[in-house]
């Protein structure tokens, strides 16, 4: 994982994601998930792309299942966008890096 990428799980995902004051994009993925592996590298692209401006993460739902079942990720990829400790927007499958930004900079 790049610098700017960080990794969520059910210990610190309050700390780091509800309380943060800034808006946070979360990833939830698996290891066995193709198209999870397809948007990886545009989410760490997006990471490097929005540091200082948007915190971006990723939760292994098969290591981190308490967090998972908390916001009902059934499907993955699925990308959540929190802002001000909620969630304002999801994202679920593969899509365009340019759909991911569109969401993030109506965010901001």
């Amino acid at each position: 994982m790049s610098n700017s990428l960080h990794e969520f799980t059910d210990s610190n995902f309050d700390a780091e994601v509800v309380k943060s004051d800034q808006p946070v994009l979360v990833d939830f993925w698996a290891e066995w998930c193709g198209p999870c592996k397809m948007i990886g590298p545009v989410v760490e692209e997006i990471a490097g792309d929005y540091a200082g401006k948007v915190k971006v993460g990723k939760v292994n739902v098969d290591s981190n299942n308490q967090i998972s079942m908390q916001y009902r990720i059934t499907s993955i990829p699925n990308l959540l966008i929190f802002k001000d400790g909620g969630v304002v927007d999801s994202i679920v499958g593969a899509v365009p890096k340019q759909e991911i930004t569109k969401r993030l900079d109506a965010v901001l």
